[in-house]
């Protein structure tokens, strides 16, 4: 199945009318996007370096006030309506997909937000599980859309926090900022080169001549939620046994090339693997800012291949499915480079493709990965798209 660029508009009539056929009522309609990441990948959460690009997929959410304390949401694709109190919000990830709506719920009142009842409609055409991140786009558009019953607004950094800890209180997944950020702070036409630890952020723009392709495997595999926490702890224990030689550091960030091999008798060697590609990884975020920045695909598609290299030998998160489809990539006509995204053990591959070779990659790579695996996996064409917002009746976005 190949996924082609949604309309913005089709998307929000589209929600705008489940919701009135489902509640009755006309709706305000908010949006936010999920992402691809171009490179730095696992540097976040170590205060680094990441690019990711908002793409036009978004997440959908029409909603109107209720006059009771009620949150009643309904998901097309989950078909599983959800009925919360806003007076009983807290416990433990559930693993159903209403974690989203309390855990954003829960981070907004304590932030001291006077919250109100609602009905929603969730659409969204970003797919699940692929490593586009429809998690974070899911939350910032139920944010926009809580905050606008409750006559509030949240300033953007904020939200991209809040709907950040609602992850990992609610959720039960440890995410870095990059996710909820791009979706907030994403430009039609641009990356986002940020920098996790001080949150500064610079547009950078993307050359018309590269197209960025993400293949899902199709795949996700169980291990993925508790191996990306687990990776989280070993590089907490590195900066630990790190800070007994080098007491100025506070994360993996402050780590450089020639520290990390002075000290590597400081680590255990699978400690210390984590840690070359998490310094590696953030050197290859700024090489690839340059890249851009001088239009060069060919080094830009180098820093893609030894990123994939780097996750799968080093930080080990990559699977069988993931660098099948790197390799079939890395053989095609006009391909530059491939990598997995995302947390790992399935999901995508980010596949940076010039765009007369767009069509031709697409075919080949499905046909023959559905050969060696008897999966047939889905293609998105993804173009930078704009940061959430609300989305007007008149067929244009309010940002």
């Amino acid at each position: 199945m190949a996924f082609e660029t949604p309309h913005l508009e089709l998307g929000g009539q589209q929600v705008r009318e489940m919701f009135r056929q489902r509640f009755g009522a006309s709706p305000s309609v908010f949006r936010a996007p999920g992402r691809i990441n171009i490179i730095g990948e696992h540097t976040d959460y170590n205060d680094g370096f990441v690019l990711p690009m908002a793409i036009q997929s978004c997440t959908w959410i029409a909603v109107s006030r209720r006059e009771d304390r009620v949150l009643q949401a309904y998901s097309e694709q989950f078909d599983d309506p959800v009925h919360l109190s806003l007076d009983n919000l807290s416990g433990p990830p559930t693993r159903h997909w209403s974690d989203f709506v309390r855990g954003v719920a829960a981070v907004l009142q304590n932030c001291g937000m006077a919250l109100r009842g609602a009905n929603f409609a969730i659409r969204s055409d970003v797919p699940i599980g692929a490593g586009l991140s429809s998690s974070a786009s899911l939350e910032v558009s139920l944010a926009l859309a809580m905050a606008s019953v409750a006559c509030s607004a949240v300033p953007q950094l904020n939200l991209a926090k809040l709907c950040q800890e609602a992850e990992h209180k609610y959720v039960g997944t440890r995410c870095g900022i990059m996710d909820q950020f791009v979706a907030v702070f994403g430009k039609a036409g641009c990356a986002l080169l940020l920098d996790c630890r001080s949150l500064q952020k610079e547009l950078i723009p993307i050359p018309p001549k590269l197209c960025f392709v993400a293949v899902n495997t199709m795949v996700r595999h169980e291990l993925s939620s508790s191996e990306y926490n687990l990776r989280r702890t070993d590089c907490a224990a590195a900066v630990k046994a790190l800070q007994s030689v080098l007491p100025n550091i506070q994360s993996l960030r402050d780590v450089g090339w020639e520290k990390l091999k002075q000290n590597k008798s400081a680590l255990p060697e699978k400690v210390y693997r984590r840690c070359r590609h998490v310094v590696g990884e953030n050197g290859r975020v700024l090489a690839a800012v340059r890249a851009l920045r001088s239009e060069d695909p060919g080094e830009l598609g180098r820093l893609m291949y030894e990123s994939h290299a780097s996750l799968r030998d080093d930080y080990e998160v990559s699977c069988r499915e993931l660098d099948l489809l790197v390799d079939l990539a890395s053989s095609r006509p006009g391909v530059f480079g491939a990598r997995m995204m995302g947390g790992g053990f399935g999901g995508c591959t980010i596949n940076l493709v010039h765009p007369d070779s767009v069509n031709a990659f697409r075919s080949d790579v499905s046909r023959l990965y559905k050969e060696q695996t008897g999966i047939m996996p889905e293609t998105y064409i993804c173009e930078p798209g704009e940061g959430a917002g609300a989305w007007a009746a008149e067929n244009h976005l309010q940002t």
